[in-house]
């Protein structure tokens, strides 16, 4: 009888302990995506500058790098609905959008000293089935 009731107390810890290691994960996971998601979505319909920008461009590529996104025969990063990132910005003055790796790859120097008092606003956030901002959406304000 008391063996019984010692392996019955025994599987009641073990199956507590393996739900509170699961919620535990969880909750870390749930708070690992809401600092990755805080550190874009708190431009949302915001105004940053041309310096700010280049700053959001190299966390999103310092992402793709990290996460090891592939590439296309361009050079663009290829989203794979689950850790990439991708930003678009319509310039008005020469009514155009470039992708994020056209201006890192053209230099972001020579971005910030062309647009460094310029004014950008992100539009538009998308996020990925799992809930993570994906795609970023900013239109220049004044030239």
């Amino acid at each position: 009888m008391k063996k019984g009731i010692l392996f019955l107390f025994a599987l009641i810890i073990i199956i507590i302990s393996i739900s509170f290691a699961k919620y535990s994960n969880y909750i870390s996971k749930k708070r690992e995506l809401q600092r990755f998601n805080d550190q874009f979505t708190q431009y949302e319909n915001k105004d940053v500058s041309g310096v700010e920008l280049t700053s959001i461009i190299n966390n999103a590529i310092d992402n793709n790098e990290k996460n090891h996104i592939s590439k296309d025969k361009d050079g663009f990063y290829i989203e794979n609905n689950t850790n990439s990132i991708k930003i678009d910005i319509k310039m008005i003055d020469i009514d155009s959008t470039y992708k994020m790796e056209t201006i890192y790859n053209g230099g972001m120097a020579n971005f910030v000293q062309y647009y460094n008092s310029i004014y950008f606003e992100c539009k538009e956030i998308k996020f990925n089935n799992q809930g993570r901002v994906n795609y970023l959406f900013f239109i220049q304000k004044n030239t």
